[in-house]
């Protein structure tokens, strides 16, 4: 492993623990602290599908996140951490409610690092999260 796959891994790691404290209790700053005033976030669905660009348009997202998914999202677990010298991919299982209904689901979310910013996130989700 090269120092920049290990610097790009600590720093994703860092941000996957914040994001995941994020999701379990809208405490969002440590992972807004983390972005670049460049960054982009891609989402594949509903009012933020597709490209948004900004911490702003960052905080708005996650802070709608914990709007649709009060009380809290909870990882039930994290299944593999890919990762190369820009980017990492975490893939997980979380469970809570979505709007008031039971909601599971397996999800993959990739963030490119630049030093020790997050600089892009993506997500991609879709299954029920039961395992074959």
């Amino acid at each position: 492993m090269t120092q920049d796959s290990e610097n790009t891994l600590k720093v994703a790691q860092r941000a996957f623990e914040n994001l995941t404290h994020g999701m379990a209790t809208g405490e969002w700053e440590p992972l807004l602290d983390m972005l670049t005033e460049d960054f982009t976030l891609w989402f594949p669905m509903g009012k933020f599908h597709g490209l948004n660009v900004g911490k702003e348009r960052a905080r708005e997202f996650f802070q709608y996140v914990s709007e649709s998914f009060s009380p809290g999202l909870n990882l039930t677990s994290l299944d593999r951490i890919t990762s190369n010298e820009t980017t990492a991919v975490f893939e997980f299982q979380d469970e809570g409610l979505l709007f008031g209904q039971p909601y599971k689901n397996r999800v993959a979310v990739s963030f490119d690092v630049r030093g020790d910013k997050i600089c892009s996130y993506r997500e991609y989700f879709g299954s029920d999260g039961k395992s074959n």
